[in-house]
């Protein structure tokens, strides 16, 4: 079944199928992503007018909408065109007035005629001790006040779009909602004591009360977990299928591992020690692995990885780790040598740069197996590139990595397994929305001897006591980096923020001491002001973001943050990352420019007042949403129209479990359940996931 099912046609017809939606309707609700009956159908009201009917103004909690039946009065006139037509009516105790700018006396008087009996509704307000109601909701004859509900749903609007238009045409969508069958597990239902789909969908059209429109009342709770479990269905459904994908098993001899660990100054921690045997296991069955290895800054995640490497080479394979940026994939060289030296096997690096004779040799050298273990950027994927026997492929930095390109990645190695590492620690209920194909293995540990950062705020006017302080600290043989500040949407004006900051840092403290790196620099020059730091022939660094990931100094004991509080919350601790990686303590200082808002203050002092990724992440995440912080656009993670993901974690774990049960008992969704499930993911657009089962 990989075309829509005839239940779904009328919710994917035209958008102007809906009442009172023409082409020029049509327009504007595609503005705001609404181009179908589903779409209507989705978008709920998250607020709602009372409309109950009273018997008269008097009492009411004014200003304040009011419904009540009026006989109407005397129609004045204003004296110029742009005074208020006035129109006074009685109700059932006492009078006021209607108001109206701009109007037709002729219209009104055929609307509103003297003597005869109006429900009216609309905001009445006191001005000058009168009370009006200007530009009333609705006026209608007394037969018809049926067409008024006690509740009037409030929808979010577009120009060119009215309530009354909205309302009318979700209305019309709810007429075409069917009648399906059940995808949510029953017990689950039962439990939460959730509708069926269509009494959901209709119910959260018709809140009675604004306690209705909140996410946790039954109905739309129920329609949240739709979408999280169609997100998760799709998921397993990718995970399943490289699940599925024969994989080879890699069983480690444990020889060279042994070497390594002798060699270290230290022994791995718990965290470190857990991970590296979860691959192992993993690495072991004739099953694909996909993993995500997540650790904090500083975590050891270089260890882990070198491990799990190390089980490809001694079961006779090769392992590829893939970085995003050749800086990253030098420094992971960097990291991995001295490792591979102890161990006694051969690391290379292949990236972009690489041409003619020297990138075909170490072709041939890949492709006969004497490179046992390469890095690189994306160029590792290239067409011309073989390799003997690839068991292992990590990819560091996912977030410029989804879903597609984990499968992607699965046909280069045909059976190789897939392990994914990310720096950046994620709130659970993130991690299961964008990693809830993968198993997670997280380093919750910081391996001894790391100097803990103590962090700072300081206010910018206090800027020369910072630049003394590095003038002390340069003398006394130490590094330090000087990130500028991220200027919005320009890269021109960082350029000149970084190249000022540079001029007046290197009047400061002498010629020779600070380099200078940013965005707009040719990669080679990037790279040389970053080798020469690393060498420690430049004391200070002044640089804009890019050296956010992967750097790697332990001998830079100071960050300073300009203007901190123009950066993220998770985008200051990569940077804060960047020292305390010696052993020798280090400090960041965040400078901030006076006055703070309030978003920035509190970001600054949870800065100060921790040190711990995952706390950090959990605040971001209260404070902006999971789309900033990922960056929606390149996140993968999905839209959800009903659900929240920062609200509703504990239901996307649920979904989670469910989707992966449902698809362990019933593989290719051929059970009732399991074909009410594949309607569920047409009704939420997952069409890449049916394309999985009917491959499956």
């Amino acid at each position: 079944m990989s075309s829509r099912p005839e239940i779904l046609f009328p919710l994917f017809a035209e958008i102007t199928k809906l009442e009172g939606v023409g082409p020029k309707v049509a327009q504007h609700l595609s503005t705001i992503g609404l181009d179908k009956p589903r779409d209507v159908l989705f978008s709920l009201p998250y607020s709602v007018v009372d409309r109950r009917r009273r018997d008269t103004i008097q009492g009411a909690d004014l200003p304040g909408i009011v419904t009540v039946s009026v006989t109407i009065g005397a129609h004045k006139a204003p004296r110029n065109r742009s005074g208020a037509y006035r129109v006074t009516v009685n109700d059932a105790a006492t009078s006021f007035q209607l108001v109206f700018f701009h109007a037709r006396g002729d219209y009104l008087q055929k609307q509103l005629p003297v003597g005869e009996e109006r429900l009216v509704s609309g905001r009445v307000e006191l001005f000058d001790g009168i009370a009006q109601m200007v530009h009333p909701d609705h006026m209608l004859p007394e037969d018809e006040a049926g067409s008024i509900p006690d509740f009037e749903p409030v929808y979010h609007l577009t120009s060119g779009v009215t309530l009354k238009t909205m309302t009318k045409a979700a209305a019309s969508a709810l007429r075409l909602a069917p009648n399906l069958a059940e995808w949510i597990d029953p017990r689950q239902k039962a439990l939460a004591q959730w509708p069926d789909w269509k009494d959901a969908i209709e119910t959260a059209h018709r809140p009675e009360g604004l306690k209705d429109t909140a996410p946790t009342v039954p109905a739309r709770e129920r329609l949240a977990y739709d979408e999280f479990f169609a997100h998760q269905l799709t998921l397993a459904l990718a995970r399943s299928q490289l699940k599925r994908a024969p994989g080879r098993v890699s069983q480690a001899t444990g020889k060279l591992q042994a070497k390594v660990l002798a060699a270290l100054p230290y022994r791995p921690t718990g965290a470190q020690q857990r991970a590296i045997s979860e691959i192992a296991d993993d690495m072991a069955t004739p099953h694909r692995m996909n993993r995500l290895l997540q650790g904090d800054v500083g975590a050891g995640k270089t260890l882990v990885a070198f491990m799990a490497m190390l089980n490809a080479v001694e079961a006779g394979g090769q392992g590829v780790m893939m970085a995003p940026t050749e800086i990253l994939a030098r420094q992971h060289l960097q990291g991995l040598r001295p490792l591979a030296e102890q161990a006694g096997v051969v690391v290379e690096i292949l990236t972009g740069r690489d041409k003619g004779k020297e990138r075909r040799a170490k072709l041939d050298a890949l492709q006969a197996g004497n490179i046992h273990i390469l890095v690189g950027t994306h160029a590792v994927f290239q067409k011309d590139v073989a390799f003997h026997d690839l068991r292992l492929a990590i990819v560091d930095e996912q977030h410029r990595f989804g879903v597609r390109q984990r499968l992607e990645l699965g046909k280069k190695g045909a059976q190789a397994d897939v392990l994914v590492m990310t720096a950046t620690p994620i709130p659970r209920s993130l991690a299961l929305a964008q990693y809830g194909d993968m198993d997670v293995s997280v380093l919750d540990e910081k391996p001894p001897g790391r100097q803990p950062i103590t962090t700072v705020m300081v206010s910018d006017a206090r800027t020369d006591e910072v630049v003394d302080r590095l003038r002390r600290a340069v003398a006394e043989g130490k590094q330090a980096y000087w990130v500028c500040p991220l200027v919005e949407e320009s890269e021109v004006m960082d350029l000149t923020a970084a190249e000022d900051r540079f001029k007046m840092l290197r009047a400061a403290l002498g010629e020779g001491i600070c380099g200078l790196v940013h965005g707009q620099m040719p990669p080679p020059e990037k790279d040389a002001a970053m080798a020469d730091f690393a060498a420690g022939k430049t004391k200070v660094l002044v640089a804009t973001t890019v050296i956010e990931v992967g750097v790697d100094v332990p001998n830079a004991t100071i960050m300073v943050i300009e203007r901190a509080e123009s950066f993220g919350l998770a985008q200051l601790h990569q940077l804060r990352g960047r020292v305390g990686r010696g052993d020798q303590a280090s400090t960041c200082l965040l400078l901030y420019q006076a006055p703070l808002s309030e978003n920035g203050l509190k970001r600054l002092k949870v800065m100060r007042d921790t040190n711990d990724g995952f706390k950090i992440s959990e605040t971001d995440l209260e404070m902006r949403g999971a789309g900033d912080l990922i960056g929606t656009a390149q996140s993968g993670l999905p839209r959800f129209r009903i659900a929240d993901i920062e609200s509703q974690a504990a239901l996307m774990a649920i979904a989670q479990s469910d989707a992966r049960k449902l698809l362990n008992d019933d593989p290719t969704l051929k059970t009732d359940r399991g074909k009410a499930a594949r309607v569920l993911l047409w009704l939420m657009e997952q069409d890449q996931a049916i394309r999985l089962i009917s491959v499956g």
